[in-house]
């Protein structure tokens, strides 16, 4: 998996969550700010990352860090897929 695919993912999340086409995303797009998510399309884009990954993420493990931009977001869904395929336990 590589960062590319992730950031197509979240632009295809952000779409379903938002009801609407989003396109042109780039790594400094803020979720929050620029894309107007809020806590309901943020776990609809974490469940839509879960789906097209197969990935589990323990609500415990989030941090609002990994939120506030494309790029974090993708870097978080990177790690969560390293420790998924490495089988690790997240604390």
């Amino acid at each position: 998996m590589n960062h590319s695919t992730v950031v197509a993912a979240i632009a295809a999340g952000v779409s379903e969550a938002l009801h609407r086409p989003v396109t042109g995303l780039s790594d400094d797009t803020r979720l929050f700010e620029d894309l107007h998510l809020d806590s309901t399309t943020s776990l609809e884009l974490l469940m839509a990352m879960e789906d097209s990954f197969g990935l589990v993420v323990d609500p415990e493990t989030l941090d609002m860090d990994d939120f506030e931009t494309v790029g974090t977001f993708a870097a978080f869904v990177l790690r969560e897929l390293a420790a998924h395929q490495s089988g690790e336990v997240r604390p």
